[in-house]
């Protein structure tokens, strides 16, 4: 059976624009590893999870967040 689709947490939050600068929201899209998390666990629309993976591979290029945790 199909669960119903959660809302998208940003745009509830009425946020436009997913700042990669944002270090603390950025890590409530990632797991306890560094990898991204799927829309299906985050309940995000297609663009911003598509905002969100483009915001943290930016932060991780500045060094802002990590690759990976070991």
């Amino acid at each position: 059976m199909r669960r119903p689709r959660k809302p998208c947490p940003v745009c509830e939050a009425g946020v436009r624009v997913i700042d990669y600068k944002d270090e603390r929201t950025l890590q409530r899209f990632i797991t306890d590893r560094g990898k991204i998390l799927p829309r299906r666990l985050t309940g995000m629309c297609a663009r911003h999870q598509r905002q969100v993976g483009t915001a943290i591979k930016r932060a991780r290029h500045l060094a802002l967040l990590p690759f990976i945790r070991s």
